[in-house]
């Protein structure tokens, strides 16, 4: 009993040496490390947590060097952040380059594999930045954080109601239609049309078979938005940190 008080209070000791040299640590790594969590600094925060927790959880780890190794990591990156800083070319490895996912409201399907990205995990980051329609969407930029970056349209910016001398202004949402070939026949109902009225919209549009058609969206107007597995016809800009 004497021995596991003993443990117990050597535990207690620990956590309140420990912690507040992990957040004075953590809070000189900046508040980027913090809030946009970049791969490398991403490794930092779990490594930080691993060391941490063995040294509270094992009364048999010696403590100082546990808080050497704190501050070491603090120090390396805060070494490495300046190297991101004064060469682009050690950044970039350290760092996910930004894709782009959504361009001229169409979505581009290689980009969304290659991130292992949803259809439903960009349209809730959407709605995230209160864009509920893809087709109001220029371009959409997953980036290098995870985070999602949207330029709409120029004629859907914001603007007031003064501006547009409009008093009862109309909600703009679109609803999934097709997802990954799929016809979602309740959506359809919901609107009061059927899956051959959307096939013809299809075949009007030159698509013969809805298994090519990646996404597909439909508003209260029955206007159709469709981005196709390969859709040759976007081109992607080029972007980079």
């Amino acid at each position: 009993m004497i021995e596991f008080l003993k443990e117990t209070g050597l535990i207690f000791g620990r956590i309140i040496t420990i912690l507040p040299l992990l957040l004075i640590v953590t809070l000189l790594m900046g508040k980027r490390a913090i809030g946009e969590l970049p791969v490398f600094d991403f490794l930092i925060i779990v490594t930080l947590g691993a060391v941490v927790g063995a040294d509270i959880a094992d009364p048999s780890i010696h403590h100082l060097p546990t808080a050497m190794a704190i501050i070491g990591i603090g120090i390396l990156q805060k070494v490495v952040a300046k190297w991101k800083i004064s060469n682009r070319k050690i950044g970039r490895l350290f760092t996910f380059e930004p894709t782009i996912v959504i361009h001229n409201g169409k979505f581009i399907h290689k980009n969304l594999k290659k991130l292992r990205y949803s259809i439903d995990n960009i349209l809730q980051m959407l709605r995230e930045k209160d864009v509920f329609d893809i087709s109001d969407v220029e371009t959409a930029i997953v980036e290098a954080s995870g985070s999602l970056s949207v330029l709409k349209k120029p004629l859907k910016n914001p603007v007031t109601l003064e501006d547009m001398n409009r008093t009862n202004p109309t909600s703009n949402i679109t609803f999934p239609v097709i997802i990954e070939g799929t016809i979602y026949t309740d959506v359809l109902a919901d609107l009061n049309v059927d899956e051959d009225w959307i096939r013809t919209q299809l075949s009007q549009q030159g698509i013969d078979e809805v298994e090519k058609v990646f996404f597909a969206s439909i508003n209260k107007y029955l206007e159709l938005q469709i981005s196709l597995y390969d859709d040759h016809s976007i081109t992607i800009p080029p972007i980079k940190h």
